[in-house]
């Protein structure tokens, strides 16, 4: 979502030759070296690979030296997280009495891992996902200067599974589009291995016509058709979201699905009440759960979807 972005504009803003500044030129040998990631007084770190208390060590001898050339010596370590518990006390005595030349910049996707010692030494600033239908948009900007032929749809798909971190909606962009001539539907679903969506369409359809037999067969042509079992409950779970979603808003999040799959689950909404969409989703997510220590996880998974019938149908 920009984390380390933000960090390097910071550390522009930081070191310009015309700052401290809010907006940092862009043309002085500091800011270019950031840009170009060369500069001898910004060090970005990668916190998954060097998590040892060993590499925090000399990062901490390090920090007693003064800048070679700009204002601030500046540590961008990405996934801070990942550090180990040692590494993490290491750090601590030099946040505690950082030097005035040095500045600390941590990225990471799982605050809740990182030592409240840590954090109460930090100003702290939430990054939001972004939302689904902004990604799909620059994907279709990506495709168009690049000649890509992309479905819109293909595209809500792969936003989607990003799940509002567009580094990896542009490599799952770049992936589908190595694999043929066209980002599809198809072959985003074959790529990232999602079950077609006219199934689960056709699935909710059968659990509210109360047809077990239609329930089972469905099952039967997706894992046949190579979906991993796992995968299969996750994308039923979301299409139960955007059916919520459609009773409780009269239809969904227009930055979520395309027109077409709007009208759909709009139609699907008739014919269940919001207590039994959440009864649906609740009993989903406990199969996902149980899944995991299952040995037979087909077999779960259909007792569990015929078991959604007498859910909604007493």
């Amino acid at each position: 979502v920009g984390k380390t972005s933000i960090a390097r504009i910071l550390a522009r803003a930081l070191n310009c030759a015309e700052g401290p500044t809010p907006t940092p030129c862009g043309t002085c040998p500091s800011c270019q070296e950031i840009s170009e990631g060369t500069a001898m007084d910004v060090f970005e770190i990668d916190g998954a690979s060097n998590r040892g208390i060993g590499e925090i060590r000399d990062l901490r001898d390090g920090v007693a030296y003064a800048p070679q050339r700009d204002r601030y010596k500046i540590y961008i370590i990405d996934e801070v997280h990942m550090l180990s518990t040692a590494a993490f006390n290491a750090l601590l005595k030099t946040l505690e009495e950082p030097p005035e030349h040095v500045v600390f910049i941590f990225a990471t996707t799982e605050v809740q891992s990182v030592p409240e010692t840590i954090l109460s030494r930090c100003q702290r600033f939430n990054f939001r996902r972004i939302p689904t239908g902004q990604i799909a948009a620059h994907l279709a900007a990506i495709a168009e200067a690049e000649g890509i032929a992309a479905e819109p749809v293909a595209l809500h798909l792969l936003a989607s599974r990003a799940d509002g971190a567009l580094r990896d909606a542009e490599s799952l962009l770049d992936q589908v589009a190595s694999f043929g001539s066209e980002v599809s539907q198809q072959s985003a679903e074959q790529v990232l291995g999602l079950v077609d969506r006219v199934l689960y369409f056709e699935l909710v359809d059968a659990i509210a016509a109360a047809a077990p037999e239609r329930v089972l067969d469905i099952v039967d042509r997706a894992l046949n058709a190579g979906v991993d079992i796992e995968e299969f409950v996750t994308g039923l779970v979301e299409q139960l979201r955007h059916l919520l979603f459609a009773l409780i808003q009269g239809g969904t999040a227009e930055e979520d699905v395309t027109e077409e799959d709007r009208a759909r689950y709009a139609e699907l909404s008739a014919a269940f009440a919001e207590e039994d969409v959440l009864r649906m989703m609740q009993s989903l997510l406990d199969l996902e759960a149980d899944m995991k220590r299952s040995v037979q996880p087909r077999f779960r998974v259909e007792i569990a979807l015929v078991h959604l019938l007498s859910l909604i149908h007493v």
